[in-house]
């Protein structure tokens, strides 16, 4: 790791050297995060993994060096963020009049079920997101570190340099204060 942490470090300070070197090593794990969070987006999405990979990547090392990361845990926490806020443009963007907003699409298959199984709203979890931002800034690193890079509760402790028995707190905490928020503003 400390290879990739090195990598980082001149990527964040604008080596386009480190920033080519830099991918390979770290592609298989943001593809899997990238992976774990698509598998939670509607059917039909047109944002594939490795387009969602290779967008976040581009804005983390991209031709303006914008920060540095402190080490491997911080380089996915903003990886994790990246990806979050490349999801919430594009479904800012699919909910537009102009991009077929007002209409549900809606397939042959999908047409002839019963029931459909719940989808979540992106948008409105990031509103509440944002307003457990100002409330506990903490919980919603925490959260965003969980739900958008799919990190383990011991792996999410460890980037926000936290016990796990914090973490756990703050995530108990999280989910009560989201599901509430959520359940407020259907």
């Amino acid at each position: 790791m400390s290879a990739v942490t090195r990598l980082i470090d001149a990527a964040a300070a604008g080596d386009p050297k480190a920033a080519s070197e830099l991918l390979p090593l770290v592609y298989k794990e943001l593809r899997k995060l990238a992976a774990a969070r698509m598998a939670e987006e509607v059917a039909g999405h047109t944002l594939q993994p490795t387009a969602l990979v290779h967008e976040a990547y581009v804005r983390l090392v991209g031709s303006e060096p914008t920060q540095g990361w402190n080490g491997c845990g911080h380089f996915f926490a903003a990886a994790a963020e990246a990806m979050r806020r490349i999801l919430i443009e594009s479904a800012r963007r699919k909910d537009r009049v102009k991009h077929g907003g007002v209409h549900n699409r809606v397939d042959l298959e999908s047409g002839c079920l019963v029931s459909e199984a719940p989808s979540m709203d992106l948008l409105a979890l990031d509103e509440a997101l944002i307003k457990l931002a100002k409330a506990e800034p903490a919980k919603a690193d925490l959260v965003k570190l969980r739900f958008f890079a799919g990190l383990t509760m011991p792996e999410a402790a460890a980037a926000l340099n936290i016990s796990l028995a914090t973490a756990e707190r703050h995530w108990t905490f999280a989910k009560s204060w989201l599901f509430a928020e959520l359940a407020d503003n259907p």
